[in-house]
């Protein structure tokens, strides 16, 4: 990846920061506010250059269609008092170049009613993936997205979702949950008297969970590998 200049550099940082904060990346128009552009046609140039250095990469005909793809270099002087970032609870994230030394992660596939979801009929390969990704988040497994429910914050069919086991999540996280015989990928909505299961696609509609409903939470969802990176 090149070399970034200052100003990518600093919309990189902010790009990392909100998917770290927020769980999504931000629009054109939230960069624009934030860095005192005139207008959010200056944040695409930007986003436009990044992604032509390799740091990003844009999804067309989505307004937080951005994913990182690698860590950036830092152009801060060097000394210079910097606050460690957390990488990113529930970050799209491509994988890097090799890494010397990798964890190896089940695979899920299908998983089937009934069953843990790392039961040994579900995993079909174990795989390396760099640590950089994830910080200090280590996933448990690796599941394969299936659909495009989530499609608005990159996503995808195919892709490979880093899943740390969870029983808990916080408002607004992006979870793996089990509801009835299916195993699915939303983001979490606590309510005052139950939960809600959110898209990131207006062609689906949420799933509200009823007191009754067979309802467990299988995890959180810590990175992301794009689809067709691991063979």
């Amino acid at each position: 990846m090149q070399k970034l200049t200052e100003r990518q550099q600093q919309i990189f940082d902010l790009i990392r920061d909100s998917i770290a904060s927020n769980g999504m990346p931000p629009t054109r128009a939230e960069i624009a506010q934030a860095l005192g552009f005139r207008s959010p046609n200056a944040a695409e140039e930007h986003l436009k250059a990044l992604a032509r250095k390799g740091a990003i990469e844009l999804t067309a005909g989505t307004s937080r269609g951005i994913r990182i793809k690698a860590p950036a270099p830092d152009t801060r002087p060097a000394g210079s008092a910097v606050q460690p970032t957390t990488r990113i609870p529930d970050v799209p994230a491509d994988l890097p170049h090799p890494a010397t030394t990798q964890w190896m992660l089940p695979l899920v596939g299908r998983v089937a009613a009934g069953s843990p979801i790392l039961a040994t009929e579900h995993i079909d390969a174990h795989i390396g993936v760099d640590p950089i990704l994830f910080g200090n988040e280590r996933p448990d497994y690796l599941l394969k997205v299936r659909g495009l429910s989530m499609r608005d914050i990159g996503i995808l069919e195919g892709d490979l979702l880093a899943v740390r086991k969870a029983t808990v999540a916080r408002d607004g996280q992006i979870v793996v949950a089990r509801l009835g015989d299916e195993v699915t990928v939303k983001r979490l909505r606590l309510l005052p008297g139950g939960v809600e299961l959110l898209p990131e696609n207006p062609d689906f509609q949420p799933i509200v969970v009823g007191d009754r409903d067979d309802f467990a939470l299988e995890g959180i969802a810590v990175g992301l590998i794009r689809a067709g990176l691991i063979h």
